[in-house]
């Protein structure tokens, strides 16, 4: 909560599962923390819908898993949430208390493979928030598990993915066809993996591409039912912030559920 003179130090455990995920992520450096907080799609639009989804929150506890540089963790404990902050990289997370301690903020921050909280409790958050990570995650099934292990009971689960319809594997392309942003999709009906860049992030990262279907299936297999899904359309006031912005008022880049 803000106001606080003290931020929790790290916890780093030793039995941090690694994976592909964990490898992958805990050598991506410092151009990433960068690019994430001056990417035009996250601040001005991925970011801003989050955070009006999910309401007042004052109060709550709220787990951020692969909370990353820590940005969604810093605006919901200004808005007053016992926050939470999960992620597999330790230069992630000390990125995140480094800036959290600049500014007062009291955010708890762990080193954890998404499928393995162990030292949290069970049922011990209202709130899970897995902002545009499920779809980089090995362990999908396990990470759900462990989601539905610390949730309470009638707690939600808020998250955002590449739209799997738009962003399926390295087999699609934008176009911009006379100003018109175009998508050309293949094979999308095949759930699989690969290696890609950033632009200006010189570590690959590994994409992982699972069909709509897929996501609501196992998210049913746990025990969990959608009650909202959202393509939102970018307001004015978005799109003027970034041209390319205004190409999700015709294609739908991202889902919320």
């Amino acid at each position: 909560m803000t106001g606080v003179q003290t931020c929790a130090l790290p916890i780093y455990g030793d039995g941090v599962k690694g994976d592909s995920s964990t490898n992958c992520w805990g050598k991506v450096g410092f151009e990433w923390i960068e690019k994430a907080q001056t990417n035009d799609f996250r601040m001005f639009y991925i970011m801003p819908w989050t955070l009006e989804l999910l309401g007042d929150i004052s109060g709550l506890k709220i787990l951020d898993l692969g909370c990353g540089e820590g940005g969604y963790s810093r605006k919901m404990a200004e808005r007053g949430a016992d926050v939470t902050a999960v992620d597999c990289s330790e230069m992630a997370i000390d990125y995140a208390i480094s800036v959290a301690e600049k500014e007062k903020l009291d955010i708890t921050h762990l080193v954890r493979n998404s499928n393995d909280l162990y030292g949290i409790a069970e049922h011990s958050f209202d709130i899970v928030l897995c902002a545009m990570m499920m779809m980089d995650v090995e362990d999908l099934n396990g990470t759900l598990k462990e989601i539905s292990r610390v949730l309470k009971v009638q707690g939600k689960v808020f998250i955002s993915i590449l739209h799997p319809c738009f962003k399926p594997p390295v087999e699609h392309h934008w176009i911009k066809e006379n100003d018109m942003a175009q998508v050309v999709v293949k094979n999308y009906f095949n759930p699989t993996e690969w290696e890609g860049k950033i632009a200006g992030i010189e570590q690959p990262l590994i994409y992982r591409h699972k069909t709509l279907s897929d996501y609501v299936k196992i998210f049913a297999q746990n025990g969990f039912y959608i009650s909202d899904m959202n393509e939102p359309i970018p307001t004015e006031e978005q799109t003027a912030k970034s041209p390319r912005i205004e190409w999700l008022t015709r294609i739908p880049m991202y889902l919320f559920m």
